[in-house]
C-alpha cells in the first residue's frame, strides 16, 4: 500500500481511538515524523525507503510510549503542538517561514505542558488532531478546504472520543 493511504487509514483510528490507544498515537505521530523528515534526511528517497523509515520510527514511538509514558507524553505535546503552531502560523501569515523554528518550539512547549497537565482532554485533541493532519495530508484538496477538512476531522474526533471517555466512566460509576 502507498504511503498516503497508509497514512489515512492510521490517521482514522488515531482520530477516533487516540484515548484509549495511546501507543498507537505516539506510533502515528512517529510515523508522521518519518513521513515529513524522509525527504530532508535522503535526496529523493524511494516510497519503500520513506515508508520504512516512517514505520520504523513510529516503531520506537510505541515502544517510547509503553516503557516511557510520561516522557513519552511530553514529547508527543511537544512534537504535536509544534506542528499544530506551525500550520496555525501558516494559515494566518505569509511570511511564518522567518519565524518557523520559534513557532515550533513555542507550539511545542505549550504543547508537552497542556498534555502532562490535561492529560485525556490533551490526548483527546491532540490525537484527533494528528488524526485528522494525516488524513488530510493524504487527500489532494486546495488549501481552504484542506483547512476545513482538518478542522471538521478534529471536531469528530474530539466528539466521538470525549463521548467514549464518558461512556467509560459512566460504566465504571454504575
Amino acid at each position: 500500500l502507498p504511503v498516503p493511504i497508509i497514512s489515512a487509514l492510521i490517521g482514522a483510528v488515531i482520530l477516533l481511538f487516540g484515548r484509549k490507544l495511546f501507543w498507537l498515537f505516539v506510533a502515528a505521530v512517529g510515523f508522521a515524523a518519518g513521513v515529513e523528515v524522509a525527504p530532508h534526511l535522503l535526496s529523493e528517497p524511494s516510497p519503500m525507503l520513506a515508508l520504512t523509515l516512517a514505520l520504523v520510527l513510529g516503531f520506537v514511538g510505541a515502544l517510547f510510549a509503553l516503557f516511557l509514558q510520561k516522557i513519552a507524553v511530553g514529547v508527543v505535546g511537544f512534537l504535536v503542538g509544534g506542528r499544530l503552531a506551525i500550520a496555525i502560523v501558516a494559515a494566518f501569515f505569509l511570511n511564518y517561514a522567518h519565524y518557523d523554528v520559534v513557532t515550533f518550539l513555542v507550539g511545542g512547549i505549550i504543547g508537552a505542558i497542556l498534555l502532562l497537565a490535561l492529560f485525556d482532554w490533551a490526548l483527546i485533541f491532540f490525537s484527533s488532531v494528528a488524526g485528522a493532519h494525516l488524513i488530510q495530508s493524504a487527500v489532494q484538496l486546495p488549501a481552504t478546504g484542506s483547512v476545513i477538512l482538518l478542522v471538521a476531522l478534529t471536531v469528530l474526533g474530539v466528539v466521538v472520543q470525549a463521548s467514549m471517555m464518558r461512556r467509560g466512566r459512566g460504566a465504571l460509576a454504575g
